[in-house]
């Protein structure tokens, strides 16, 4: 006897398969939300200077060869102009191949520097977001206290003490930046920790440690992933204070922060090349993860994606 399963038609080899019913609104919301992040148009905007600056900082050296490790007092402080787009600085370095590598060195730290701030503090107020009680008063203790004291004087501090370079700058500003995420996710878990769903997984026996890794975080990655391209540019914005304190990579590395302060210096001799692009970069990176932070923003809230 044939059954109704063996009479359905069967669909052709390398036909897209049928989504599952929990696949269908997954790709829904991702699809309204990127909708959403288009419609900003701020948000592309940003992402556009980001996608530029990057592409010029680490693709630009391969087509624009500079010397970037002796010096040339030959060559110091050439105007802009055939040869040199950007001029040259007090030590014959040429500005432009300057400002790559130290693009190079701002992203960097900052992409780091910032998901590893991110990271830390999505775990520390997860955790004790929803472990309640005297677990949560002692860890958020340990953040206000921490929070009292100016981010910027231990970065100096730790900076100082150490010999500074990129990993180290990287350690140095993530651990003392994950503060504020900490605060934001720990708001989120103290709300989702009384949800149904997360009271029926504990119900059925789930520990702690499950609660917070399949759902305090994965529901508060809308949080945790704005946060994050706000900490890029903090953390882009710290590397260049350091740097303009002289407490930077030292040379032949760069960065726009040491730059700035090079040429901050030169600014009375009429060199304004050596002032104005380093700072023009750092301000247009910042604002474009500003601007993607707004965009991601819009893109994960919920009312928006469900209108």
């Amino acid at each position: 006897m044939t059954t109704l399963s063996e009479l359905a038609p069967t669909p052709p080899v390398g036909a897209p398969q049928p989504t599952t019913p929990d696949e269908a609104p997954v790709r829904g919301l991702w699809r309204q939300g990127l909708a959403v992040f288009c419609e900003n148009r701020l948000a592309l905007v940003g992402l556009g200077l980001f996608v530029l600056l990057a592409g010029v900082c680490f693709l630009g050296p391969l087509f624009y060869h500079t010397d970037q490790v002796h010096t040339d007092l030959a060559r110091v402080h050439l105007a802009p102009g055939a040869g040199q787009p950007l001029g040259t600085d007090g030590v014959g370095y040429d500005q432009l191949g300057r400002m790559m590598l130290g693009g190079q060195t701002s992203i960097v730290v900052g992409l780091a520097a910032g998901i590893l701030a991110t990271f830390l503090g999505t775990v520390w107020g997860a955790v004790a977001g929803f472990a309640g009680g005297w677990v949560d008063a002692a860890m958020m203790r340990v953040v206000d206290a921490m929070m009292s004291i100016p981010s910027l004087f231990l970065f100096m501090l730790l900076a100082a003490i150490v010999t500074p370079s990129v990993p180290m700058l990287i350690v140095i500003i993530g651990a003392f930046a994950w503060l504020g995420p900490a605060r934001l996710v720990r708001g989120e878990a103290l709300t989702l920790r009384s949800r149904e769903y997360v009271q029926a997984m504990r119900g059925m026996g789930g520990t702690g440690g499950r609660a917070v890794r399949k759902h305090i975080v994965p529901n508060a990655i809308g949080t945790v992933i704005v946060n994050a391209t706000f900490q890029v540019a903090d953390a882009i914005l710290y590397v260049a204070y350091l740097s303009f304190l002289g407490l930077g990579v030292p040379p032949p590395a760069a960065n726009w922060g040491g730059m700035l302060s090079d040429g901050l210096a030169d600014t009375y001799s009429g060199h304004w090349w050596l002032l104005y692009p380093p700072g023009i970069a750092i301000i247009l990176i910042v604002l474009a993860f500003n601007f993607m932070g707004d965009g991601l923003r819009d893109a994960f809230e919920v009312r928006l994606r469900r209108r």
